[in-house]
């Protein structure tokens, strides 16, 4: 961000927020707990927990989530850095972008020491000592799991060296990737049971861990180990650790797959006991009836947006969402055109829109009503499309006809901007509508202001935030979803598929997802409107229905970043031209012309991080990665 005192606010307003809705914040500062006192008492102990728990990676948040900005999903201004020089192919070993192997270490070792020494708490209560060493014993295969995913093998820190330990004991060298997966089972294991199943307190522990967090988290980290990223790469197969152990089996094994998907469905069972299910939204507004259009799509961006809904199984508190929605959100009110807040930063590209299903729930590549070849043809929007895109308002074909999570996540030119502080959905002319095009209200034309691709991120916005006067902007809070119900479904349809092929289970959790969004079933949408009506039925075409599916369903959620490599397709996604419509245009007959902006390139060795040469120099039993 350039204007520093902009970013001096946000970031008062974040530490307020979290002061006031995360109490169990309360760490041990740097310069004042010593192990002498750490332990003495259930409340210093208490702060080192939370210790603990600050180490949790801050999600959406791009300045410090290399997910959101570092692969293909959002673009940016092409002076910004940070995370979006992964995306830019600037990753190097010197000094990598993002490198968090001495934070998480750092992170583990603390577990650690919370491990060894909660024990001697004088006036700590059995039940309640349980729980924290399980919650600590979860963060320990947490962090273990960000680091796995981020280098690949890792060494394990088991238990901290001590002050006078050999060399051998310091120098560990990195584990067979085998060997970690199995370490974070079975600390989450080991912690499960001792876990509550829901919070009890939510005034003060809403974001601690639970027994339903912890199974979603075992289930997520078996179908990473079962991915093609873990299970039977061949790519990895020359790096080997000490001895010459070879640190990835190269070896496919079904049985991950298997064990992936009694995770899951564990997990699913433990959420649903615990009252969880996908969200639905109700209409809170007594003086509108919201027509089903309207509320579909509320349904999908509150999904996300409303805090601790029934749908989200974890989410983080150390997250402050208002931040992003201040940078990502433009001025759709012409009554304050020039509120300097707000942004309109991180565009999608045009693939991404492209991405999204058409109105009946299949690629429209693959829609036989849907005229593809002449996507970026204009079209102007008549009564039918009011809800969707401004009445008589020129866009490109390609933004018509669509699903509701296209209308629900994507702003664009032309795009209805539902509620945003006006909520009657029976006068359409009335709803804010986007003007994107150069030199107006939402389009470029000023410094590091508007879109670059043509679309906004709208989903992280929530519907209920409105723009005042002057530089007033009424942010609603909350805090960052980690893991959703439908999240947890999609893995299960995936595990299941790849274990067994398209049985009917695998169908049942997809069609619930694509319920949720407003769409038909699987066999029900492809059979009637697909060119490939059988796709479905076999194990590969499901497993790339499964996959676009999780992609338009956890969009601009952080998962796309992780997902494309865990399945090895970032070589074939991530290795073609970042596209626009041309946003230096006026006219919509030259606007809405695909522009390329920049060509991505993506080799083997991305796909996991570089351990910095700083590291190996204090390490010497450590192996670079790959093409490093």
């Amino acid at each position: 961000m350039k204007d520093s005192g902009i970013k001096r606010a946000c970031l008062w307003l974040i530490l307020c927020l979290c002061c006031s809705c995360s109490k169990f914040l309360d760490v041990v500062p740097d310069n004042v707990a010593t192990l002498d006192n750490a332990f003495t008492s259930r409340i210093q102990a208490k702060k080192y927990l939370f210790t603990c728990y600050s180490y949790l990676p801050r999600n959406g948040d791009f300045d410090n989530d290399p997910a959101m900005v570092g692969g293909d999903e959002l673009w940016r201004f092409a002076t910004e850095g940070g995370y979006f020089s992964i995306a830019q192919g600037y990753q190097n070993v010197v000094s990598p972008i993002g490198d968090r192997w001495a934070y998480y270490f750092r992170a583990l070792r603390d577990c650690n020491i919370f491990l060894e020494n909660v024990g001697r708490v004088p006036d700590l209560r059995e039940p309640e000592k349980r729980r924290w060493i399980a919650e600590a014993q979860f963060l320990k295969a947490y962090y273990n799991f960000c680091l796995v995913t981020m280098y690949g093998p890792i060494p394990l820190l088991k238990t901290n060296v001590p002050v006078n330990a050999e060399g051998h004991e310091i120098n560990k060298g990195r584990a067979p990737v085998d060997s970690c997966f199995a370490y974070m089972v079975s600390l989450l294991d080991a912690a499960i049971g001792d876990l509550p199943p829901t919070i009890i307190d939510p005034a003060n522990e809403l974001g601690r861990v639970t027994q339903p967090i912890a199974l979603a988290i075992k289930a997520k980290v078996l179908v990473y180990a079962a991915s093609p990223l873990f299970n039977g790469n061949a790519d990895e197969g020359g790096i080997k650790g000490q001895e010459g152990v070879q640190l990835f089996n190269t070896v496919f094994s079904k049985t991950k797959w298997d064990s992936a998907a009694a995770a899951c469905k564990r997990a699913i069972d433990a959420c649903h006991q615990a009252g969880m299910h996908l969200y639905k939204y109700h209409p809170d507004f007594q003086q509108y009836q919201l027509t089903d259009t309207i509320t579909t799509q509320l349904s999908i961006r509150n999904a996300f947006c409303e805090r601790w809904n029934s749908g989200i199984i974890w989410a983080n508190t150390l997250t402050n969402s208002s931040n992003l929605q201040w940078l990502i959100s433009t001025p759709w009110d012409p009554g304050n055109a020039d509120i300097t807040w707000i942004r309109g930063w991180l565009s999608p590209p045009l693939h991404i829109a492209e991405m999204f299903y058409s109105n009946h729930g299949v690629p429209i590549s693959e829609d036989k009503t849907y005229d593809y070849n002449h996507r970026y043809t204009l079209k102007t929007a008549g009564d039918s499309d009011a809800l969707y895109i401004r009445k008589d308002y020129t866009s490109a074909y390609l933004n018509f006809n669509r699903e509701p999570r296209f209308y629900a996540d994507l702003g664009f030119d032309g795009g209805i901007m539902y509620g945003q502080g006006r909520y009657d959905d029976s006068r359409p002319g009335d709803l804010f509508y986007l003007r994107a095009k150069h030199h107006e209200q939402n389009g470029g034309g000023k410094p590091n202001f508007g879109t670059v691709t043509g679309y906004y991120l709208k989903k992280p916005i929530h519907f209920q935030n409105v723009i005042g006067t002057g530089n007033d902007y009424s942010v609603t809070y909350y805090p960052w979803p980690i893991m959703r119900l439908s999240a947890l479904y999609l893995m299960y349809a995936e595990a299941l598929n790849e274990a067994n092929g398209p049985a009917a289970e695998a169908l049942q959790y997809l069609d619930m997802v694509r319920d949720a969004a407003g769409l038909k079933s699987v066999a029900s949408s492809w059979s009637t409107y697909s060119n490939n009506p059988a796709k479905h039925t076999t194990q590969r075409g499901l497993r790339d229905i499964i996959h676009q599916e999780t992609l338009i369903e956890l969009a601009f959620e952080g998962q796309r970043f992780w997902d494309l490599r865990r399945w090895k397709e970032a070589q074939t996604v991530l290795n073609r031209p970042i596209k626009g419509w041309d946003v230096s245009q006026e006219l919509a007959a030259t606007y809405y012309r695909p522009k390329n902006i920049f060509s991505q390139q993506f080799g083997l060795k991305n796909y996991f991080w570089p351990i910095s040469e700083n590291s190996l120099s204090i390490d010497r039993s450590l192996v670079q990665n790959i093409g490093w």
